[in-house]
Order: C-alpha cells, then structure tokens, then sequence
C-alpha cells in the first residue's frame, strides 16, 4: 500500500509554524501548484492519459442559453502524488454567483480532502489508505470545511449562489464516489451477454426525495413546484417564493441553510473488476435529456475515445432542442473516466 508521498511528507515537515489543520492543508495546496505546473491537472476540455495506470479522461463542457456556463470540471491525475490515484469532479453552479462559487470548490476540495486523507493515514494505526473509512470520514470533513470556508469568504456572494459537487477517487481498483447535488456517475460495466450496461452509482438529490423533502419540512422549509414547471420540486423559504432551488444538498446558498439544505455528501465506493469500462461523470443538463443507458452507448461507440465527452453532451444539447422545445438549453458537461487501455 502506498503511504505519505515523500514530496508530502517534506512539505508538511517544514510547516511546523503553522498551528493545526492549516499546515496540512498548505502542504497540501502546494501539491496542487505542483501537479499543476506538471501538467497533472485538466481544467479545460480534452483528454488524459494516466501515466501511472491505464486510466483515460475525456472531459467537455458546453454553455447553454442561459447566460455564463455555470458548469466547471477537474482531472487531477496522480492525485497527491501517488501514482495510482486520480481524481475527478464536476460542479454545476447556480445563482447570480454560481459559477464562482462552483470555482471556488473545485479549487478548494480536492486540497482539503487530500490534506484530511493523509491526515488519517498519518494517525492510523493500521496503514491501510485504502480503506473506504479513511475516505469517508476524509470526504465529511472536507466537504464541512470547505462549505464553511465559502461562508467566511467576504469576497464571494454564496448566500444565494452554490454549487453541486460530484467526485470520484480512483485509487487502484477502489472508486471513492462523494456526491452532493444533482449531478449524476454513471457506471458502463459488461453483462453475462457481453453487452454493456449502465449502473448508476449516485443518486440525484431533489427535494421531492421522502427522506430530503423530510428533512426539509422538519427544518420549515417547504418543497412544492410552481404551476408552470410540474414535477419540478423546488425548496423554499418558510415564508418567502425563494429561492427554489431543485436539489435538497448544495454547497454555499446559505439564506436556506437553515431551512434543511445540508452540503453533507453521499460517500458510497465501487471495487472496479474487469467487467466495468467506464465512468460517467455528468450535470443534470445531461441527464435530464439522456438516459443512462444513452450515456453508456454513446460513450462505448465514440471510436476517438479523446471526444466521447464531447459527443456525449453535444447529443444531449440535441436532445434539448428536440424534446424540450421552447426551454433554454442548460450548461451540459462530462468527464469520462475510462479504466482500461480499451474497451
């Protein structure tokens, strides 16, 4: 099992001034600067090949018409420094400062969470970084701290903005999936029949969920949809017609945080086999106009896998316009992690 990068170690080592989390932390954005000027960071439509394993990303983003493309994505391959390990997220902003803020996390997150996770490893008594716990608890934490940080940063308005945030660890043939939000993974694994499959590994956190919208109403926020969006849930104030947002988990839009929007993220892990192909990473602007199994199929029959992410949201800006007539077409974005050399 690998244990504390060197490069890590180094950093943390020299920060002894620094009182508590914030060395680690520091340690570990110093890590970020580095896989960025190495080139180990994708923040822009492409593809990445995985030095240390047999990986392959393919991410795209496209602006709908509703103004900034509030969507934002990161590949982070060598994920602090181990040769196994990548990371992978995708955020959807909304509100006046949503794509701000979506920015913010994406810089944010994985940082903290590689600090909390070599944090654990250095107090475990076991060794064993592998171990879902270790990421679970290292997922809580970050995701706390990094909302918290978004509430005491003056210069950004997150008090009626916030973000979606889904990621995926991958390190070895363990697959860490955090989600919060309505951002959707989606798994292509291989069937008894040899024909692919799609399984979906996280669930869409809408309002009318029973457990959610429970929660909601215990708090005194309210979930109903207006009459001209029908089955369209939305969260609202006690007392006011907003915000009406249409997911029940978000970072930031604190003016409803005390009325039952929580930032606390579902941690679930997949232990990738030989069957499984893929991984789709997606914002609702996707899903809500392709299936999960349309995903999986345009994915798997994209030959150049370099633009299946491409492909995958340029149908879904199709679909827009052929089934949803008249409402304007969503920022829609895809990262496409690929687990083997080829399908």
């Amino acid at each position: 099992m690998p244990q504390l990068s060197s490069f890590f170690k180094s950093l943390y080592a020299g920060k002894k001034k620094i009182a508590g989390a914030e060395e680690g932390r520091e340690a570990a954005d110093e890590l970020r600067r580095e896989a960025k000027k190495n080139e180990m960071i994708l923040r822009s439509s492409g593809s990445m090949r995985s030095a240390g394993s047999k990986s392959f990303v393919s991410v795209f983003s496209r602006r709908g018409e509703k103004g900034v493309n509030q969507d934002c994505y990161i590949v982070w391959e060598e994920f602090g420094f181990q040769e196994d390990m990548i990371f992978c997220g995708i955020f959807d902003g909304h509100g006046p400062w949503g794509h701000y803020v979506a920015k913010m996390v994406r810089k944010s997150l994985p940082s903290s969470l590689l600090c909390n996770w070599q944090e654990a490893i250095a107090l475990a008594t076991d060794k064993k970084p592998c171990h879902f716990d270790v990421w679970k608890q290292s997922y809580l934490r970050s995701c706390a701290a990094v909302d918290k940080e978004l509430d005491h940063n003056h210069g950004l308005d997150a008090f009626h903005s916030g973000t979606t945030a889904l990621t995926i660890v991958k390190q070895g043939e363990l697959m860490v999936i955090s989600n919060i939000g309505d951002s959707r993974a989606v798994l292509a694994t291989t069937s008894d029949d040899g024909s692919l499959v799609s399984v979906q590994l996280t669930v869409d956190f809408k309002p009318n969920l029973p457990e959610e919208a429970e929660r909601i109403m215990q708090c005194n926020g309210r979930v109903f949809c207006l009459r001209d969006e029908p089955g369209v849930h939305r969260v609202w104030l006690p007392d006011e017609e907003s915000p009406g947002l249409a997911m029940s988990r978000a970072f930031g839009d604190y003016c409803i945080k005390d009325f039952g929007l929580i930032s606390v993220p579902e941690v679930n892990q997949r232990n990738i086999t030989s069957r499984d192909q893929f991984v789709v990473l997606a914002t609702d602007g996707v899903w809500d106009v392709i299936s999960n199994q349309e995903a999986v199929e345009i994915v798997s029959s994209t030959k150049d896998r370099r633009k299946a992410a491409k492909r995958l949201v340029e149908c879904a800006a199709r679909a827009w316009k052929r089934k949803r007539r008249g409402i304007a077409v969503d920022d829609c974005s895809a990262v496409c992690l690929f687990f083997h050399s080829s399908l």
